[in-house]
């Protein structure tokens, strides 16, 4: 998908003025498959993939896409309170994290995509991850959530393997969970975010749906940040293009 509306995303990004390459930052609970999917987007192994319980995702890692997209893989809650306390400080330095353009300062990340497990009926640590890390550090329409692991919902019945995607029960069933993430949102976080997409890495189930979902959430303008984030004179730009 390495050239999936490039032209798109590179109009959008020059209209607006935006700093380039827009930059996503991928969280998630361990194992939710935020590796798998910066790979299967970029169509290529970029990003390590844990199997198990030994994630191999311990620190952010960056994967340019194209000179108008990149991702920064990050590592997964949910191994233990000293391990999430580590990740979440993680997360948060690099949403807090500025780029200084013209003496001005902007937000290095742009969007943050929350990846959640489909197969998983415990969504407890992503709405943690997502209302007391993501949403207290970000805006709320720089955020993406997405379900991967489509074909693993139910226990993996009524996926059509033949055709790698789901029959009508889970479809509904999917479109079902989607909505309950949403309104768990709406009502713990006061929070309203676009219905999140489901998908499966693996099986490139509504890949192109979740690219077109981020490019739909592109900002209309660059991110302020707040001054008490404010630790410095002067930042070096980390956007490659524009220094």
């Amino acid at each position: 998908m390495n050239n999936y509306r490039q032209q798109d995303i590179e109009h959008v990004v020059k209209d607006r003025g935006l700093l380039y390459p827009i930059d996503v930052l991928v969280v998630g609970a361990a194992g939710t498959g935020k590796s798998s999917t910066i790979n299967a987007l970029m169509n290529s192994a970029v990003a390590k993939v844990g199997e198990g319980a030994d994630p191999e995702t311990q620190m952010i890692s960056s994967h340019l896409l194209h000179k108008y997209l990149r991702f920064h893989d990050s590592a997964g809650l949910g191994d233990g309170l000293e391990a999430d306390k580590r990740h979440s400080k993680a997360i948060i330095e690099k949403l807090c994290l500025p780029c200084t353009v013209n003496e001005q300062q902007y937000g290095f990340i742009d969007l943050v995509l929350v990846i959640l497990d489909g197969g998983s009926r415990d969504l407890g640590t992503a709405m943690q991850l997502l209302e007391h890390v993501v949403m207290k550090n970000i805006s709320a329409d720089r955020v993406v959530v997405a379900i991967n692991q489509a074909d693993a919902a139910m226990e993996g019945r009524h996926w059509r393997q033949h055709l790698k995607q789901p029959d009508y029960q889970l479809a509904q069933f999917l479109n079902q969970k989607a909505h309950l993430v949403q309104q768990r949102l709406r009502d713990g976080a006061g929070k309203t975010i676009t219905l999140p997409i489901c998908y499966s890495a693996y099986h490139g189930y509504q890949l192109a749906h979740l690219m077109d979902a981020l490019i739909a959430q592109f900002p209309h303008q660059r991110r302020a940040l707040p001054r008490k984030w404010f630790f410095g004179d002067k930042f070096a730009c980390p956007k490659c293009t524009i220094c």
